[in-house]
């Protein structure tokens, strides 16, 4: 420590900073827990000297010049040290202690969390000059704040304020000190997080009115709701004067527009929520936002109204689903709609032919995609394997895995604008002779050459490999210039075809080919799966049998996050457009509001047709593809939230049902309005042909995959309660407006604008800290809280134990039986309940869906019986499996040290091993697509 190190006091005195002090405390800390026995112990004393450096080393961080340390937060550093120690029970003894030597002082003062008086504490303006904090001021935008939130208390706010001022602070660094000072009390009550919201609204009003208008101003909140109209219109012209913004925009109504604006919907954010609509999404000009909320969303509202007749009643309706939460398009849509680059679709799929020129193509395709936040997924199939020969050289190839790497790098190259990372997955059959290198890619070990660690892959599988595997039979790796129309085959066709070139290459007949065991390369799938995330497991046989399109194409991949299953192939490169209706919006305690849900899928599929007319195609293949089929993607979030509000564990046959028939509810209405737009509008150009025009409808396409399965590996339900006969008879007469309509993305990023569950997953913890590219940041379940507080049992302990268990109940013996069943984290959940739910909703899709599997203690007999689960459930496909990592969220406060400034990193569960090549439960490579 610096030797001029000094200690703020509670009484407000100072005193110089005494590393003997914190030392005293650690050991009577272990003597409370292990007793005065340990005393003498040498194993004591030199553990206590660890952790004095340990903290003292974490103090240097804030100790610099004219800086005192609070003594608050030299006692979260010790307790954080005893968390990060492995020493959960000493820490848990040193909060209690630290809340109790808390009430007596609140006890002796009289009174509860008093108000603490003004700080002697000037500001430092631009200018340069110090004037004094208007602590009155901050004393009024606290308590507006916490107006309506339940219990929180402003003397909190503003005592855990003074901690963070010092003299001569910047009037940004007093707005953060706020910001932080409120998100520091989230643990204490989630109410603080809508807190911490509104106190970073009001800086980012500040910064944005200052921008538009040219000159220093504010507002609070009920200021805005008379000045948000004018700001808008003088917004959007702001905004096409920088060039940020389609000058078409300034050509509506605007006043109108204003008029629609809803200040009060800015109070809907929680932190989480509105720091990464402030960091990523609000537009900005040499780092200072000039877009509110509100404008936020009619911006994009009007970018998705632009070929509207009445354009602003469009853009009005669009806006309200938008800014309640009901809906919310994905992450494309947002940054880019009423831009000057509006590439609004999510996801792409390509196949990269057999030579040179396609191959090199396809890398530039790539960049071009990925350039406005394109997510990617590339079939590298048809590409001959190590051995095969070359005509052209009369020479070997080297294979798949050179021109993969250079695909890796090209990800890393282009980075979503700089606002994500490139994103790409690499997709092959499992036939291809290069299935073995392939699974390696992501290996930390082995030639680096050889090796993609940065880019996803997934296994393309056909169902005759799955019954070679339960058959114990042997399988065959062919290169694919050999056997080139198994890649276009599947179903039956594939098996018979295959099987006649495995009779081919007995008799010599084919050159480049190797027998294995199909369990042993199954095995070495799952073994890859577990130790490093990849490749994903998807299945080709029910995403083609069940594909609405297959008299157009075939479908040889799924895309970034595997949800999205359309066909590719010549001149075109699929792309699918995203959007997720917020189930959690749409359910009462006695189930789904269906009247609601009609509304907000009528209007959701109209926004994200528009997409493909509005959009801009990076490249010419992209164009054809959307304007031949219109794809779209509708998804869902919330489920997790609707599964709580309904009182429904995640782990029951009541929520199997529920994924059922909630899922039936949105395809139904999802399909309907795609056909009263076809009305509307017209069919999709290569309609005559599909199941559609048939009257095949998504439900009614799995006798198809039936059929080419046994019985005994085709076990899913079929049972339906709403009018699919008179829907399909609407669907033959007026057609349908877009070839693809559903498929449920992950939602990573939009999920958390909304403050729900990201889409179907099961709820990950009860507390604990996300990390993303915004920061760190404290989430509490919310729902658990309030039936906590009913039942008298949310305390302080509760929390420390909370902490300790990484987020569970089950160890806490007072929670009742009931609320720990229905908070129970993922993975205290067995994974065959996702695999059925998820089977129960794969029959109202079109598409697929992201599926992440949990698995608390993977073994190789549990993958495989899991991952054979999902094959004769007819799942399409599946996403990552996560297990338990070796170290866990810290167990440390997370008070004092939530935020980037001061961040608690949290260990998540990965899908890899503990080196954590994969994907983390909230890592922003996952958010490609959302």
């Amino acid at each position: 420590m610096p030797p001029d190190a000094r200690v703020l006091r509670r009484d407000g005195t100072t005193s110089a900073f005494d590393a003997d002090k914190i030392s005293v405390a650690l050991t009577k800390a272990f003597l409370a827990v292990e007793g005065d026995g340990a005393a003498a112990s040498a194993r004591l004393h030199r553990l206590v000297a660890e952790l004095t450096d340990e903290v003292c080393t974490a103090l240097l961080r804030y100790a610099g010049p004219g800086t005192a340390l609070h003594i608050e937060q030299i006692q979260d550093q010790v307790e954080l040290a005893l968390m990060r120690g492995g020493h959960h029970q000493v820490a848990r003894a040193y909060v209690l202690y630290r809340e109790q030597r808390a009430e007596s002082r609140r006890a002796d003062a009289g009174s509860t969390e008093h108000e603490p008086q003004a700080p002697d504490v000037r500001i430092t303006r631009p200018d340069g000059q110090r004037t004094p904090v208007d602590w009155d001021r901050v004393c009024t935008l606290v308590e507006q704040v916490c107006s309506g939130l339940g219990r929180t208390e402003p003397a909190a706010v503003l005592k855990e304020t003074r901690r963070g001022l010092y003299d001569g602070m910047s009037s940004d660094e007093l707005n953060q000190a706020l910001i932080m000072a409120a998100r520091t009390l989230v643990e204490r009550d989630p109410d603080y997080s809508f807190a911490s919201a509104r106190l970073l609204l009001d800086k980012l009003r500040r910064e944005a009115l200052s921008a538009v208008a040219g000159a220093q101003r504010e507002a609070d909140q009920e200021q805005i709701r008379e000045q948000y109209a004018g700001y808008f219109a003088d917004y959007v012209r702001h905004g096409v004067r920088l060039g940020q913004l389609d000058p078409v925009l300034a050509e509506f109504d605007l006043e109108r527009l204003g008029a629609a604006l809803d200040a009060d919907r800015d109070l809907l954010f929680d932190y989480l929520g509105l720091q990464t609509l402030y960091d990523r999404y609000l537009l900005h000009h040499d780092g200072t936002r000039h877009e509110l909320p509100q404008a936020f969303f009619m911006r994009v509202a009007m970018g998705l109204a632009l070929r509207e007749d009445d354009r602003e009643a469009r853009a009005i309706e669009f806006y309200r689903l938008l800014s309640s939460f009901d809906f919310m398009c994905s992450t494309p849509t947002l940054f880019n709609s009423g831009t000057t680059h509006p590439q609004l679709s999510s996801c792409f799929l390509t196949t990269v032919d057999d030579d040179l020129d396609s191959i090199f193509q396809s890398y530039r395709n790539n960049a071009l995609l990925a350039k406005y936040s394109g997510g990617l997924g590339n079939d590298w199939t048809p590409v001959r394997g190590l051995g095969a020969h070359i005509n052209g050289t009369n020479g070997k190839s080297q294979g798949l895995v050179p021109f993969l790497k250079i695909a890796n790098d090209t990800a890393v190259a282009v980075n979503q604008g700089g606002k994500r990372k490139g994103a790409a997955c690499a997709y092959l059959e499992s036939w291809h002779i290069d299935i073995e290198e392939f699974l390696d890619l992501r290996k930390n070990t082995g030639d680096d050459r050889r090796r993609t660690h940065d880019m996803n892959t997934a296994n393309w599988v056909p169902d005759e490999f799955m019954r070679r595997v339960e058959a114990d039979a042997e399988w065959t790796l062919f290169s694919p210039d050999e056997v080139t129309d198994l890649h276009d085959l599947y179903g039956d066709a594939f098996a018979e075809r295959y099987r006649a070139y495995e009779t081919a290459a007995e008799r010599g007949e084919i050159r480049v080919h190797r027998t294995v065991r199909a369990v042993d390369l199954w095995r070495r799938m799952l073994t890859m799966l577990f130790e490093t995330g990849h490749p994903w497991i998807t299945f080709k046989d029910p995403c083609n049998l069940r594909s609405p399109q297959q008299h157009a194409g075939v479908v040889h991949s799924s895309n970034l996050c595997t949800e999205i299953t359309l066909n590719t192939g010549g001149d075109e490169v699929a792309v699918c457009n995203l959007g997720s209706v917020n189930l959690a919006q749409h359910v009462t305690a006695d189930g789904i509001d269906q009247q609601r849900l009609e509304g907000t899928l009528r209007t959701a599929v109209r926004m994200l047709d528009n997409v493909i007319d509005i959009n801009f195609y990076t490249i010419p293949q992209a164009w054809n593809s959307n304007m031949r089929h219109r794809p779209v993607g509708l998804g869902l979030m919330g489920f997790s939230d609707a599964l709580f509000t309904q009182r429904i564990p995640m782990d029951s046959a009541e929520a199997v049902e529920f994924a059922d028939r909630s899922m039936e509810q949105i395809s139904y209405h999802a399909i309907r309005a795609s056909s009263e737009l076809a009305a509307e509008r017209g069919r999709y150009e290569s309609f005559e042909g599909s199941l559609w025009s048939r009257g095949v409808l998504p439900v009614d396409s799995l006798e198809l995959l039936a059929a080419t399965r046994e019985q005994d590996r085709f076990e899913i339900d079929r049972s339906q309660e709403l009018d699919w006969e008179g829907l399909r008879e609407q669907v033959r007469t007026d057609g349908m407006r877009n070839s693809n309509v559903l498929a449920i993305a992950p939602t990573a990023t939009i999920s958390n604008i909304c403050g729900v569950g990201q889409s179907i997953e099961p709820l990950y913890r009860n507390l604990y800290v996300k990390s993303n590219m915004s920061g760190d940041f404290t989430v509490v379940n919310a729902h658990l809280v309030a039936d906590l507080k009913a039942a008298g049992l949310w305390d302080e302990a509760m929390v420390s134990d909370l902490k300790y268990f990484d987020g569970s109940l089950a160890a806490v013996d007072r929670v009742p039986d009931e609320l720990k069943r229905l908070y129970a984290t993922a993975f205290e959940i067995e994974p065959h309940w996702l695999v059925q739910a998820a089977a129960r909703r794969q029959k109202w899709i079109d598409q697929a869906q992201s599926l992440n599997l949990y698995v608390s203690r993977p073994s190789g007999r549990k993958l495989d019986e899991l991952y054979r689960l999902a094959w004769r459930h007819g799942l399409k496909t599946t996403y990552y499996l996560r297990s338990t990592a070796a170290t866990h969220v810290e167990k440390s406060t997370l008070s004092g040290t939530d935020g980037k400034l001061n961040a608690v990193q949290a260990s998540v569960p990965t899908a890899a091993e503990p080196a954590g090549e994969a994907c983390s439960v909230d890592d922003p490579d996952c958010e490609a697509c959302q």
